[in-house]
């Protein structure tokens, strides 16, 4: 789990995290669990080879390089969400080969935080996903300690790219 608190901040249209400081000039140590799933769901996870990329004439699966042995190593997971492979996606329903886009959402969401509740970071992770307009998926997440939640995000920049202004 990162120690430092990341704020987005946006670099000539793309989506960056930077270190919060303190007004002496130390990291912001606080709000860890929100960073982590700050990481957790915009760090590309590998791709299985059977998963249909968004551009079929690249063949790159991305993921991290840092998960290479990460659990053997320091105890670790692997880090990332696979919203990238959506990057190219049409927003369609459960008739579609690949299932519904906004189930795809809440899965790679899922998938990507699992790592925290196994891990013993959090008890519970809550996901919902909705279309909100023709061009966009927000979803929601509510991470829980024991019974009662601690950090609740909604996430959204997908398709932004796609359909910038919408």
């Amino acid at each position: 789990m990162p120690d430092i608190r990341l704020i987005p901040s946006d670099v000539s249209g793309s989506l960056t995290f930077d270190w919060l400081q303190t007004p002496v000039g130390l990291l912001d140590e606080t709000e860890q669990l929100a960073s982590a799933v700050l990481v957790a769901l915009n760090t590309d996870a590998l791709a299985d080879e059977t998963e249909v990329l968004p551009d079929p004439r690249d063949s790159d699966r991305r993921g991290w390089w840092g998960d290479m042995d990460a659990e053997r190593i320091w105890g670790g997971w692997p880090i990332g969400s696979k919203l990238w492979l959506l990057t190219r996606a049409k927003i369609v329903d459960r008739g579609a080969r690949e299932g519904a886009t906004v189930t795809r959402v809440e899965r790679y969401v899922r998938d990507a935080l699992k790592p925290l509740i196994d891990a013993g970071v959090c008890s519970k992770v809550a996901v919902s996903a909705s279309q909100t307009s023709d061009k966009r998926i927000t979803a929601t997440v509510v991470i829980y300690r024991g019974p009662k939640p601690v950090v609740q995000l909604q996430y959204e920049p997908l398709w932004q790219e796609i359909f910038p202004g919408s």
